[in-house]
Formats: structure tokens, C-alpha cells, sequence
């Protein structure tokens, strides 16, 4: 009789919880898994992810692409889903207002103010694609507010997303590139090499924006994830990362 009521018990616990599917922006990709992992323990359900280029994930979702959920770079994108029905009205939200950093994994060369965009000390400066990431956007603002686009154009090394563009920096494909503060934040500071936090008055603040895609519409591991996302746990997550709420 034990053994019965452990296994119908197994079977209701099975049939609650739930699997979604959510696209994540690529900066938001190590919080977000960290989330997700909380997520699961404390509710049953499953978070699926999969980072990447936010105007990839639009493309993607508008040819049919099973996501339920999409955590966006920018709060364009959700917006725009939104209008033509590919998204439910009503469920969107800021979950995160990202930080745009120029970042070189080599001590020294970025300096407090940036002004080694003007000196020139590099040979390759990575940055997102503008036309698919937002952050990669934000840069171009950077540059044209220092006046800078023409000085640093042949030296642009154009990345797909900004989880490319951290790596071109990594590898030493490039010395310096602007990437996401949350991807080199540790601990509450920039863990290696030398950076400079670009001030948010220079670009466009970049407000990240989560929806429920149609897909998603009465699932309910959808909507208690778009609920986590909102509840203190996963704020404090976010913010240890870097962005603002």
C-alpha cells in the first residue's frame, strides 16, 4: 500500500510539473541559468535553454520555432511580437536594464574613462552585430557620441551575438571589445584583465524585455517561470550579474 501511495504520489508530481522552452538573450545567459536551476528545485518544472541573438530568436519564433518564452536583449523585440500576435498581450515586462562594458582580458590596456579608443592601442575591437543585438547597438551609440565611428571602423571585429563577441576577446582575437558587464562581473567586480563601464548616458538604456510567446499561451511551467523572474530570488540573481532592475 506504501509502495502505491509513493508511486501515484511520483505520478501526480510528474503530471504538475512541466518543461518550457525559453529563448534567452546570449548576455543574460549565466544568470539565467542559474535561475533556472532555483526555478526547478522550488517549483518542479523545467526550464529549457537556449541563448543567442535576440533578432535571430524573432526571426525563429515568427517561422514557428517551439519556445514558449523569450527573454529578449532589448524591449523592442517583445513589443513587436506582441503587436502582431505572435506573443500575449499583457505579459510583458522589464526583467533587467543591461550595462554596456569595454573590456580587454589584458591588465592595463582598457583605462578608467576609455580613452584607449582615441589612443588606438589595438588592432581588433569586437562588438556585436547592431542589426541582432542590442548590445552590439548600444556600441555603435558609444562610438558615434565619442565621434569615434570612422577612427575604429577597419578595426571592427563584427560578432554574431554578444557571447561571440566576449570570446573574441577572450581568445585574443581581438584586444578589447564591448561586451556585457554581466559576462565579466565577479563577485560585484570585473573579475580579470581592465575595463571601463560605459556611462548609460551615452547609448540608448538597454531595457531587457520577457513575454509569453503564443506558444506558451495556458502552459503553466511558462507562466510560473515568467512569475519566478519577477520574484526576489531571481532579482537578486540579476543584480549580482551587473543589471539594474
Amino acid at each position: 500500500m506504501r509502495l502505491l501511495f509513493f508511486a501515484l504520489l511520483c505520478c501526480a508530481t510528474l503530471v504538475r510539473a512541466g518543461e518550457v522552452p525559453v529563448a534567452v538573450a546570449a548576455n543574460f545567459a549565466a544568470p539565467a541559468k542559474q535561475i533556472a536551476a532555483d526555478f526547478e528545485k522550488e517549483t518542479g518544472h523545467k526550464a529549457t535553454l537556449v541563448s543567442g541573438a535576440t533578432g535571430k530568436f524573432y526571426a525563429q519564433i515568427r517561422n514557428g520555432a517551439p519556445f514558449e518564452v523569450l527573454l529578449a536583449a532589448d524591449d523592442e523585440t517583445a513589443a513587436r511580437l506582441e503587436k502582431e500576435g505572435a506573443a500575449v498581450a499583457g505579459t510583458r515586462f522589464t526583467y533587467a536594464i543591461g550595462r554596456l562594458v569595454l573590456w580587454s582580458g589584458r591588465p592595463g590596456l582598457v583605462d578608467d574613462k576609455g580613452e584607449v579608443l582615441r589612443k588606438g592601442d589595438f588592432a581588433h575591437l569586437a562588438i556585436a552585430n547592431p542589426k541582432l543585438a542590442p548590445y552590439g547597438a548600444a556600441a555603435v551609440e558609444v562610438l558615434t557620441a565619442l565621434k569615434l565611428p570612422d577612427a575604429v571602423q577597419a578595426r571592427l571585429v563584427v560578432a554574431e551575438n554578444i557571447t561571440q563577441a566576449h570570446m573574441f576577446v577572450v581568445t585574443g582575437n581581438a584586444e578589447l571589445g564591448f561586451v556585457a558587464l554581466s559576462q565579466v562581473l565577479k563577485d560585484g567586480k570585473v573579475a580579470e584583465g581592465s575595463a571601463w563601464i560605459v556611462p548609460a548616458n551615452l547609448h540608448q538604456p538597454i531595457r531587457q524585455d520577457a513575454i509569453l510567446l503564443d506558444k506558451g499561451r495556458g502552459k503553466p511551467a511558462a507562466e510560473a517561470w515568467l512569475n519566478y523572474l519577477k520574484g526576489d530570488k531571481a532579482k537578486a540573481i540579476i543584480k549580482s550579474f551587473g543589471y539594474e532592475i
